[in-house]
């Protein structure tokens, strides 16, 4: 091959695709045998944990020609970029040797759409394929599906990558349609069904054959931008519910609209979104995924933001004074994990510590519950830092004065065109 015209691909490619962060690769148990290459397991490669810390993944676009012309998208036909695309046979070669060298422990694959989406699913899924079956590469793969694609292809992708996932792109349909009005949601949702329902059949599967071959084993997720229109923080998070709930997505992943394009319907450019509301939202998604919130309890229609100075659980509990103080020693799991500053490690730690006897402040702060938002919202066996005569504001703003948050650093406000 070509070094110098590889090169300068890569450097294309590459720069292109880092607009997608759907690319975490917790939950996948991929095993290597047969001395083959790259270990999946427990995360990817030499990474065994699954709490989402970040592994070295090689990052490309098959291509960045593209036939839609997306508002958002710095692909999109009508701007006047570089091109390239790489054959089948080049991501191949790259992932291999980039392997060999310690440089990346898997493959983050997408593509912009030449052609028709078939024809383009066919290639990532052929690079898939020959990664598996002729080097034995048990590395981590993501494949993005190409919207539209056919169920056969679809079918296909799971039996070689780890994770799947089909970009909605924008939280609602109308938003789509604003930016994107080639697209249509319904082929978007069509092979995220397909997954769904793939995935469950091969769980079950696996469990009266032992035999029977893994399928995406890491599931399936989304990407949703947010900034590019108008959609409120409620309007996103009762989207990446439905979702959740419909189609078993293990990740909705959220982007702030990067402007790099000049167009009428997107914010101006040097106006990105504040870094502070994709981390909201993460933490707010957190809360519906493994804490017991619902949608309406972070926000709602009196409400449609995301606090952007404090995290939503306690935006949330400041709301909800009547349900404080909460007795440590005696409250369920559930409550215990509506307390400000008690993640979820640490309510479990505490309700089995207190089989033992009463707990005391001393041993909360040593099972990791940070005492300076806690304090205000629990009692135990202690009277110190007891003061129950705060309002809701008080308490805020007693944290805020005792505590910084990286993302509140040099925020900026996006310009409303909406």
């Amino acid at each position: 091959m070509n070094a110098d015209r590889i090169t300068e691909k890569l450097n294309i490619l590459a720069d292109a695709a880092k607009y997608d962060v759907s690319c975490a690769s917790s939950g996948s148990k991929r095993k290597n045998e047969n001395k083959g290459l790259g270990n999946a397991s427990n995360g990817i490669c030499h990474s065994y944990t699954e709490d989402g810390r970040c592994v070295s993944l090689l990052k490309i676009l098959l291509t960045n020609h593209c036939i839609f012309d997306c508002a958002y998208c710095v692909s999109r036909k009508s701007n006047d970029i570089q091109r390239a695309a790489f054959t089948v046979q080049e991501v191949v070669d790259l992932t291999i040797n980039f392997y060999r060298r310690n440089y990346i422990e898997g493959l983050f694959l997408s593509s912009g759409i030449f052609k028709d989406a078939d024809f383009t699913m066919e290639r990532l899924v052929r690079i898939a394929k020959k990664l598996r079956t002729e080097h034995n590469f048990n590395g981590y793969i993501h494949l993005k599906s190409i919207p539209g694609a056919s169920d056969e292809l679809m079918n296909e992708a799971g039996l070689y990558a780890d994770r799947l996932s089909v970009n909605l792109e924008m939280p609602t349909e109308a938003g789509l349609k604003l930016l994107a009005p080639d697209k249509n949601q319904a082929d978007m949702i069509k092979p995220m069904g397909y997954l769904k329902n793939a995935i469950i059949q091969r769980t079950e599967e696996k469990k009266l054959f032992k035999k029977a071959p893994i399928f995406a084993p890491a599931g399936q997720s989304t990407q949703v931008i947010i900034g590019a229109t108008p959609e409120n923080d409620s309007e996103v998070l009762r989207s990446a519910n439905y979702f959740y709930k419909n189609f078993n997505l293990k990740r909705v992943y959220y982007s702030g609209y990067v402007p790099v394009l000049a167009d009428s319907r997107l914010p101006a450019l040097n106006t990105s979104v504040p870094m502070v509301r994709e981390n909201r939202l993460y933490q707010a998604d957190w809360l519906m995924r493994f804490y017991g919130f619902k949608v309406n309890e972070i926000v709602n229609d009196a409400q449609p933001h995301l606090d952007l100075d404090i995290d939503p659980k306690l935006s949330w509990a400041i709301r909800n004074m009547q349900a404080f103080p909460v007795n440590i020693n005696k409250a369920d799991l559930q409550m215990i994990l509506r307390v400000p500053g008690i993640g979820l490690l640490s309510a479990q730690k505490i309700v089995s510590a207190r089989k033992f006897g009463k707990l005391n402040w001393d041993q909360l702060k040593k099972m990791g519950v940070a005492l300076n938002r806690a304090k205000y919202f629990v009692i135990c066996n202690s009277t110190e830092f007891e003061r129950r005569d705060l309002t809701g504001n008080n308490i805020k703003q007693f944290i805020l004065a005792t505590s910084q948050s990286k993302f509140l650093k040099n925020t900026q406000v996006q310009l409303n065109l909406f």
